[in-house]
């Protein structure tokens, strides 16, 4: 089996071409990438639902937007919790309840008590369910040029404006991939 350089911490921001609607204009935050597949949170589909409705005990803890994020199409019964520790860096110690995915991104322990993690959070996002991919499903995807491959930034994970994240991230990168950014939401109306 050939060996998969890991993409953890990197975000698979959709193409104009892929056709599957779970994913149109997705912004997807790959929390682990191995031989052994792929999970990742899609970052900017916000929904309806207060966290308060589902973790009230988070609620307090959670950014603006204070809703339930769809993290993906699998298992959209369960819960996954994303803060960024400000200012944490690989040397830190990571405080209880919160295990570092890349950089000063973590996961949350949701079945921890939130006054545990209160003081040390920068930003809490909540995820009904998530994206997974098998193993050498995702590089086919990447292949057949279905996702662009980008570097993340904390603020990634706790955009005010999550509907506007995908021609953000965009925008940021150098050269054509920041000219996609102004790609319509229609092309049949261009």
């Amino acid at each position: 089996m050939t060996e998969v350089s890991s993409l953890t911490g990197r975000l698979l921001v959709a193409t104009p071409a892929l056709a599957d609607p779970n994913f149109d204009r997705a912004v997807v935050l790959l929390l682990d990438h191995d031989e052994e597949g792929s999970l990742g949170v899609v970052l900017n589909r916000p929904t309806p639902v207060d966290v308060g409705d589902i973790l009230e005990g988070w609620a307090d803890l959670a950014g603006e937007p204070g809703v339930v994020f769809q993290g993906g199409p699998v298992s959209l019964d369960s819960a996954l919790g994303l803060a960024v520790i400000p200012g944490g860096t690989a040397g830190d110690r990571a405080p209880l309840g919160w295990r570092r995915v890349h950089g000063a991104i973590g996961l949350v322990d949701l079945e921890a008590p939130p006054e545990l993690l209160a003081s040390a959070l920068g930003s809490l996002r909540i995820f009904a369910g998530y994206a997974g991919w098998g193993p050498g499903q995702l590089e086919d995807e990447l292949v057949e040029g279905a996702w662009y491959v980008v570097e993340s930034e904390p603020g990634d994970v706790s955009s005010p404006a999550p509907e506007r994240l995908w021609r953000e991230v965009l925008r940021r990168q150098r050269g054509e991939l920041a000219m996609v950014a102004t790609y319509p939401d229609d092309p049949s109306l261009n």
